[in-house]
């Protein structure tokens, strides 16, 4: 005598067509969605806590909304800024729109960009060159200079003093000031 295979939902013999998933044997029309009770047709489902979740059901009750595009992620997900990204809609808000996911990025009014972009973006310029200030700076003569770029005008060896004067709205060491 042989044991007859049981339906997991109707606890019934199965004697014709049957679904065999984790573990389990069902009717066909007893493998339903744990949660709306819809008949799971497609050939992919979900599981949750060991039962069979249609895909409506797992978008809506286990997938997050990614911050980038507002559709689910149903992949690798990158949590960054308080929000929750596809791997692919984490990118630089500057110019260059590279990938983020695994480098160091800076945010700015809820975008992150990459160091170059912000640096380019915002940082604050050197009066003298013009290119970002990504370190220290002097403030001198109400704007921000480079360490090195705050030369004397007639010399042009770096200032390294506390005073100088102006001439001609640029700076001159004390040792040409004479």
């Amino acid at each position: 005598m042989t044991e007859s295979i049981v339906c997991h939902k109707c606890q019934e013999a199965i004697t014709k067509r049957m679904i065999t998933a984790l573990g389990k044997t069902w009717h066909p029309e007893h493998f339903l969605c744990h949660h709306c009770d819809e008949q799971i047709l497609d050939a992919t489902f979900n599981v949750q806590s060991g039962e069979p979740v249609c895909n409506k059901c797992f978008v809506e009750r286990y997938t997050y909304t990614c911050a980038g595009c507002k559709k689910p992620i149903l992949e690798k997900t990158i949590c960054a800024m308080g929000e929750r990204w596809h791997e692919a809609c984490f990118c630089c808000g500057g110019a260059c729109k590279k990938p983020l996911a695994s480098q160091t990025f800076y945010e700015r009014d809820g975008k992150p960009y990459c160091k170059q972009d912000y640096e380019n973006l915002f940082a604050a310029r050197c009066a003298k060159c013009e290119k970002p200030i990504t370190d220290s700076a002097v403030l001198a003569m109400n704007v921000k200079w480079h360490r090195n770029c705050f030369q004397c005008n007639k010399c042009e060896n770096p200032i390294t003093s506390q005073t100088f004067t102006i001439d001609g709205d640029k700076p001159v060491c004390p040792a040409c000031n004479c």
